[in-house]
This record gives C-alpha cells, sequence and structure tokens, in this order.
C-alpha cells in the first residue's frame, strides 16, 4: 500500500513526496481512512512509528474547505512539553506547506504578545500545551467553540505529567459534537477510563502489543556500581561508533552534573531538561538536531515523540523508575526503519526497577560485560564503598551497620536491664513511708536502689537522710510523704508554684532553735589557756 491509496488529496500527497515517504507505516495506513470519514480513533502502536502523520495529514485535508476565523481555531492539538509540540507544528509545516491553512503554537516560555497577535488574525491550527492554553483561555484571547478535531497526543504522558484535570477542563470548553483523536504509544487502564468521556464510538487501533519495543533496536544493560557509572559511561561511549546519541538521566540537577563531567572529558556533549530557558532549550535541540552536537544528556522532556533522523545510541545514565519511560527512551533510536542500539547502566539497588521494564516489555535484556566494569567488580567496589561508610559512621557517633544494611542502636538503649542500671535510673526526692506501699511498684515502675542511712560528720551518733525521717513524729512525715513526687512530675511544674511548696513545706516544721540548743560546738569545751 502506498500514500496514494489512503484518500489524500492532491496537494497533501505532494508535500509527503516531496518529504521522501512513499510507503506508509502500518499505524498511518490504518488511521488515516478511518480520520478521513469522521470517526473517533483510539490508536495505539509503538513509539517512532510515525503516529504524528496519521493524524496530521488527514487534518490537513478535512480543514482545507473552511475559513480561519479570529481567535476560533478550527482544530485543537495537546501536546504534553513544549519540544513535542514544536515537533509537530514542524510536521505540520512540512506536510501543509501546499495547504493555505494556518497554525498557532502556544507553548511556555515564549512572550505572550506574539502568540495573541497570531491568535487575533486568526488560525486553523492550534497546537498547544495545556498551561499555555488555559493561561490564553483565561485572558479571553482564545474561544474553543469553534474547534471541529480534538487530537491528544501521547495520551499516556499527559497523564504521567498530571495535566489530567486541564484536560478535563478543555473539554467542557469545546463542543460537544466534534471528533475527537487519542494517540499514544502505551494504553493504561486509566487512559481508557478517560478515552470513554471523550470519545464516542472509536475504531480502536492497535498496530503492535502495548509497550513493546521495536525489534530493530539492539537492547544491553551493563551491570555497574553506582560510583564508576560515569567512567562506565565514557568507556561505552568509546568503544561503540556512536554518531550521535542520548543520554537520559532521572533527575535534572544529575543532567547538567554529567554534561558538565561529559565536556571535562573532551566530549561534545550538552544539557536539555525542563528547567531551562525556552529559547536555550530550542537552540540546544536544534544544534542536536544539525549535528552541531553529538551527545544529548537529557530528562524525560525528550523521551516522548523527539523525532532526530540518523539517531544511533541511546543510553540510559539511570534505570527510569517507570518501566513504560523506558520503551519511550529506547524508541528514539531504531525509527523508520533504521537499526539503534540501547545501553542500561544497571547499579545493585536498580534490580527492582529493571524486573518491571522486562516484565513489561515481555523480554530479558542480555547482560553485556563491560571490560573492567565487571558485575564481581562492581559488587566488590560497593561492599568496600559500605564498609567504608559504616566506619565513618562508627567515627560519628559510634553507630554501625548490621549485616542487614540497618542502622544499631546503642546497647543501652536495647538490652534488657541488669540489677547493677539501678543507679542510673533517677531517684525521687524523697523515699515512701516504710510502713505504706510504694505507689511506683504498683504503677509497674522500677524500684529505686536502697541505701543506708547517712550519718551527720559531726556527730556520728545522729543518723541522717532516711533514718531522720523515720524519727519524726507521723504527722510531719505525712506532710513530706504527699510533697514527695517522681522527678519528672516536678519538671513540668513551673518555677512559682515549686517555690510556694517549698515555702510551705518551712512554714510547718517546728520553730527553729534559737542558740545552740542542746549540742555544744566542741571548740567551746576545749580548756583554754587562761584557765590553766
Amino acid at each position: 500500500m502506498e500514500f496514494v491509496d489512503l484518500g489524500l488529496s492532491e496537494p497533501v500527497l505532494k508535500a509527503v513526496a516531496e518529504a521522501g515517504y512513499t510507503t506508509p507505516t502500518p499505524i498511518q495506513a490504518q488511521a488515516i481512512p478511518i480520520v478521513l470519514m469522521g470517526r473517533d480513533v483510539l490508536g495505539t502502536a509503538q513509539t517512532g512509528t510515525g503516529k504524528t502523520a496519521g493524524f496530521t495529514l488527514p487534518l490537513i485535508d478535512i480543514l482545507a474547505g473552511g475559513r480561519a476565523r479570529a481567535r476560533m481555531p478550527r482544530a485543537l492539538i495537546l501536546e504534553p512539553t513544549r519540544e513535542l509540540a514544536d515537533q509537530v507544528a514542524q510536521s505540520f509545516d512540512k506536510y501543509g506547506k501546499n495547504s493555505p491553512l494556518s497554525m498557532a503554537l502556544l507553548i511556555g516560555g515564549v512572550n505572550y504578545t506574539e502568540q495573541e497577535k497570531l491568535l487575533d488574525r486568526g488560525v486553523d491550527v492550534l497546537i498547544a500545551t495545556p498551561g499555555r492554553l488555559i493561561d490564553h483561555f483565561e485572558r479571553g484571547k482564545v474561544m474553543l467553540t469553534g474547534v471541529q478535531i480534538f487530537v491528544i497526543d501521547e495520551a499516556d504522558r499527559m497523564l504521567d505529567m498530571g495535566f489530567m484535570p486541564d484536560i478535563e477542563r478543555i473539554g467542557k470548553m469545546l463542543p460537544p459534537l466534534r471528533q475527537t483523536l487519542f494517540f499514544s504509544a502505551t494504553m493504561a487502564p486509566e487512559m481508557r477510563k478517560l478515552a470513554d468521556k471523550f470519545l464516542s464510538n472509536p475504531k480502536e487501533i492497535e498496530v503492535a502489543r502495548q509497550a513493546t519495543t521495536a525489534e530493530s533496536i539492539a537492547q544491553f544493560q551493563i551491570q555497574v556500581s553506582h560510583r564508576m557509572k560515569r567512567e562506565a559511561l565514557r568507556t561505552l561511549i568509546r568503544n561503540e561508533d556512536v554518531k550521535n546519541a542520548i543520554i537520559f538521566c532521572n533527575r535534572k540537577r544529575d543532567v547538567d552534573i554529567l554534561a558538565k563531567s561529559l565536556i571535562r572529558h573532551g566530549f561534545d556533549a550538552a544539557a536539555l531538561h525542563g528547567d531551562m530557558d525556552q529559547s536555550a532549550r530550542t537552540a540546544t535541540l536544534e544544534k542536536f538536531k544539525k549535528g552541531e552536537i553529538g551527545i544529548l544528556v537529557a530528562s524525560d522532556v525528550a523521551a516522548r515523540g523527539l523525532d532526530v533522523q540518523g539517531l544511533t545510541h541511546v543510553f540510559n545514565f539511570d534505570v527510569p523508575t517507570h518501566p513504560e519511560d523506558y520503551v519511550h527512551r529506547i524508541g528514539r533510536t531504531g525509527r523508520a526503519g533504521m537499526n539503534g542500539r540501547a545501553f542500561t547502566l544497571v547499579a545493585g539497588e536498580d534490580g527492582k526497577y529493571l524486573s518491571a521494564i522486562t516484565r513489561l516489555i515481555q523480554r530479558d535484556i542480555p547482560v553485556m560485560e563491560l571490560h573492567g566494569f565487571a558485575h564481581d567488580e562492581a559488587e566488590g567496589g560497593e561492599d568496600r564503598a559500605e564498609r567504608g561508610d559504616e566506619r565513618k559512621s562508627r567515627g560519628r557517633g559510634g553507630r554501625g551497620r548490621d549485616r542487614d544494611g540497618d542502622r544499631k542502636r546503642r546497647s543501652n538503649r536495647t538490652r534488657e536491664p541488669q540489677a547493677s542500671d539501678a543507679s542510673m535510673e533517677p531517684q525521687p526526692a524523697y523515699a515512701e513511708p516504710a510502713n505504706e506501699p510504694v505507689a511506683a511498684e504498683a504503677q509497674g515502675e522500677r524500684k529505686p536502689r536502697e541505701r543506708g542511712p547517712r550519718r551527720d560528720k559531726s556527730r556520728p551518733d545522729k543518723p541522717r537522710g532516711d533514718k531522720a525521717r523515720e524519727d519524726r513524729p507521723r504527722h510531719e512525715q505525712q506532710a513530706r510523704t504527699e510533697q514527695a513526687e517522681p522527678r519528672r512530675d516536678r519538671g513540668d511544674r513551673d518555677r512559682s508554684d515549686r517555690d510556694r511548696n517549698r515555702r510551705d513545706s518551712r512554714e510547718d516544721r517546728e520553730p527553729p532553735v534559737i542558740g545552740m540548743g542542746d549540742h555544744v560546738p566542741d571548740f567551746l569545751l576545749r580548756p583554754s589557756r587562761r584557765a590553766s
């Protein structure tokens, strides 16, 4: 089958021929006739199989007979990222150059004024990201009541990025009578529920099993410790015949760090992630597509729909935490019937993510042994690093790690209390009366260690402490016992209460002895020299 057999108009066929295409891909061959019929479509196919042309070509033919009106586009295409929206806009320019249709691109990071000028003149096709489209709608610069065709590209990525509330809000702005097209590489159950809200009796097109990788991509995994990943990546790039490559990282800060590291070691590399200014992102991507940059270190912002002709390699510096992202990452290579190679660096802690990927794609990823970075050496390096961390942790706080990797608790927190530990317990201010039950034992608390009576140094025969309290009258012992509370309870009182209790206890005592009382100091009993 060729494009001339799909029912497209002559201007569109001419543009396709000038682009160098003669035979449609399976998704294009099945989707284009259905879209031209005006039916809703739910299309699922492997990444890199030409889904963009599957809805762009028939859309140009359908809109060719109408006329654009100010601020009222006739077709709306939603994309999850700015790069993918810009790529769809380029495809529209390439295939629609022989048609008198106008197009506007609404993405973040660009001045509102230029976009508003295009909307005021009137556009046939509006390609936008959800956030910027809602901003223009709230400003009153665009109305969606005239939309005839609504396209959601990379629908599952919309779900992953949290755009579902925005899409549902945009759906309420659209007229109920319209044609809706869903295209994605994977179709999660949540997406099917969303499709039921937007699609009316859709034609389901599934070219290949969901979440499968193209046979034209040779996949490999390399077992390496986390601290040796950069060196292993550099060795791998030198060993492979890399014409151009994309290296994917999970975090944006790692993108910048890895790009600077590669540049420092003599590689022609650049970074691309969502925190960059839009003009810088666009310029970097254009240089990479033109071959001015050989290696692009990117986050998952470049994993969806990015089409770089002749991309030979994809490196996963980090194993993606979501297995669907693996399918999209390696799908940047091996496109349009060309062969590609994909390598994933797997550290010891990435095993669970790798298992999820193999379950999704239903195939094992062969292990490649990289000279100098064997699996045993990598594991040994991790063990040495863990032992070093253990020694450091012991030096800092006296704690180490057990065999399971958990921190050991201090021994005096985990062992059973011994008899000698009684002295470590806080002692109450006063002992309990001897002839009354001990309240602490009734409450299950530990009994304080008993101590012998203290004696006054000046009068060895006069006891102090517990023995002295036993010699006091009963009513005085009771008054002192009522004030004897656990130390933790007294600590909760404020200072004024403690001072008042001390003052009251002094008033309850017997009047102080004036003079020397019955006790005469020893120095008065010594004979004086005059007397002798």
